[in-house]
């Protein structure tokens, strides 16, 4: 019956969608952009528009499949990328594999993209779709398939040098999360001896530094980035020295960092640009300049939805309710399309703030007017409660929101193991079966992650925590411990510091002698 329900919901806000979009300058990328909730499906408004006896050119449907992944749409992309095949029967292009085989380790997970990429036939892997096997890996924390893959691109690379640098810096990233740092500077020094860089490379390189609180070899690289008339000095650059000053404490830098990555905005760029600043500006406590940005992002061309996400996590930050409350009124007023992302932000602030009760009758004015909500915005209720300690609460809402949730989401992990902990405390088993059965159901978990954990509500696993059980789902840190005293509760392990903290001396040496990385002209 639930089901049903939701079904019609999304039918009904669909047609709501396609009526609003005929009165205005019709044409199908506008139906498509206005559908800015990205649980809105794409089958219901490209079928109307064949319907209407309007036809579709392949390059239009892979324009609009390279917008959506702009916008982090990427359930929509995919929506319209099967469409393609499934629908059309349109012959896919390399590319076009590879952008789906991406999108499907987005949407639906890592073990998906591996049976579609096994779908594939040997004689039609290229340089393209092992490229972007390497990122689904990549995204996944996944070090010896990833590695593994970079072998096979390198071997269909001859004429790919350009596209291969994207797949150098998908690893160098992973080896950053990973904290492999001897990897790490391997693979730098072999990008540098090849000059197998760009301008994408250079914040990563940077980022290097920032993860491990070098705030002196991240200034000295910097130096030397701004003396090589080679490099092409772009906003995000000295957005991610920004952030290495923010993670230091040094807030006086990184607002001397953020001015001047705001002087580099410029071109398609500028709307994530000024997203971002208006994050970071939030990060060092500077409303003024929060505001200013927003008056800049109100005149590109339209307020995008992602706009009003970045400002209300900004006023967010700034614990600013009363800001966020005025920004929210401004989109309900707006012509836009129903977006569950803005109202989920809107109750983290609440939450964030103890303001449960206000939290609740948001929420449930929602309801009243019919809108459609997904687990995420419960999923951020459920936070809330734990946080107050309602684990009561916290129990329903994650029963809502796992039930709610598309195939391949998964629950903030800290709230979730604290779920699994309370009903293991409290011997719920009705209630551990009912969430964990929606998550083998919804594909949120494997059967045996899901399996493992019922077996540890029911007390057959002993010596360990709910959090530990999944934190390989979850790619978290390893140095994780169980703490009912803090805030989360969950804390780092001081011993797994003290042995991070040597390996982090090591790596800082390590990276001195990659200094002079960029070159002299």
């Amino acid at each position: 019956m639930l089901k049903l329900i939701r079904s019609s919901w999304n039918h009904y806000n669909t047609l709501r969608l396609l009526h609003s979009s005929w009165t205005q300058t019709d044409s199908l990328f506008t139906r498509i952009s206005r559908a800015g909730d990205p649980i809105i499906p794409m089958t219901p408004i490209l079928n109307q528009w064949i319907q209407e006896g309007r036809d579709i050119k392949q390059s239009e449907l892979q324009f609009f499949i390279k917008k959506l992944r702009s916008y982090r749409r990427f359930n929509q992309a995919l929506q319209i990328s099967e469409w393609m095949s499934n629908e059309r029967n349109l012959h896919l292009l390399s590319g076009d594999i590879a952008i789906r085989l991406d999108l499907i380790a987005k949407v639906r997970g890592l073990d998906e993209s591996q049976k579609y990429f096994d779908s594939i036939p040997n004689t039609s892997r290229d340089f393209k779709i092992y490229s972007a096997l390497l990122n689904c890996y990549a995204q996944y924390n996944s070090v010896e398939k990833a590695e593994a893959t970079m072998k096979k691109v390198k071997e269909c690379s001859s004429n790919h040098s350009p596209d291969l640098v994207l797949s150098y810096n998908a690893l160098l990233k992973l080896y950053t999360r990973k904290g492999q740092h001897e990897k790490l500077v391997a693979l730098m020094k072999e990008m540098q001896e090849k000059q197998m860089y760009s301008s994408s490379t250079l914040p990563i390189w940077l980022n290097a530094y920032v993860n491990i609180n070098d705030i002196d070899g991240m200034e000295k690289l910097l130096a030397n980035m701004e003396v090589d008339r080679g490099v092409i000095l772009g906003w995000f650059l000295y957005s991610v020295a920004a952030d290495g000053y923010i993670k230091a404490g040094q807030l006086d830098k990184s607002l001397a960092m953020l001015k001047k990555s705001e002087q580099l905005i410029k071109g398609k760029s500028k709307r994530a640009a000024y997203e971002s600043l208006l994050t970071k500006y939030a990060a060092i406590g500077k409303k003024d300049d929060v505001y200013r940005i927003w008056n800049i992002c109100k005149n590109l061309n339209g307020s995008h939805n992602s706009v009003y996400i970045s400002m209300l996590t900004a006023l967010s930050k700034l614990n600013d309710i009363e800001g966020a409350e005025r920004i929210l009124e401004e989109w309900e007023s707006g012509k836009t399309c129903f977006d569950i992302r803005i109202p989920s932000v809107m109750v983290s602030a609440y939450c964030k703030k103890g303001m449960l009760e206000k939290a609740e009758a948001f929420i449930g004015g929602l309801l009243k007017r019919g809108n459609k909500l997904d687990g995420r915005i419960w999923d951020r209720l459920a936070r809330g409660y734990y946080k107050c300690n309602d684990m009561d609460k916290a129990v329903d809402a994650m029963k809502k929101a796992v039930l709610e949730s598309p195939q391949g989401w998964k629950p903030y992990p800290f709230t979730f193991a604290a779920c699994i902990e309370h009903m293991k405390d409290k011997n719920d088993l009705e209630s551990a079966l009912e969430i964990l059965g929606s998550c083998r159901e919804q594909g949120h978990f494997s059967e045996a992650t899901s399996d493992k954990l019922l077996s540890y509500v029911k007390g057959k696993i002993a010596e360990t925590n709910a959090l530990k059980l999944v934190k390989g789902v979850y790619h978290l840190r390893t140095d994780l411990v169980l703490d009912g005293q803090d805030g989360e509760n969950y804390v780092v392990n001081s011993t797994a510091t003290e042995h991070n903290s040597s390996l982090v001396d090591q790596f800082k040496g390590l990276l001195r002698h990659f200094l002079p990385a960029t070159r002299s002209k």
